[in-house]
């Protein structure tokens, strides 16, 4: 799994559910828990609104990792 991300953990810190994560930026609560869960990989978009609720960068939300050959 490349794509490491600490969606759970900002939420957390705003003490903001899955279902209205997704109100704030846009998608289903599932989306937001399919996210955490690391089955799916946010657009750019998406991932530069999450990162514009919490005013962090990107990066500090989520991190690709190369996976070795």
């Amino acid at each position: 799994m490349p794509l490491i991300n600490h969606l759970k953990e900002y939420r957390a810190k705003i003490d903001v559910n899955q279902q209205e994560m997704g109100r704030l930026v846009g998608v289903s609560r599932q989306t937001i828990s399919q996210i955490e869960r690391g089955d799916y990989s946010p657009s750019v978009t998406l991932a530069l609104k999450i990162s514009k609720v919490f005013g962090v960068r990107v990066e500090d939300i989520f991190d690709y990792v190369e996976e070795d050959e």
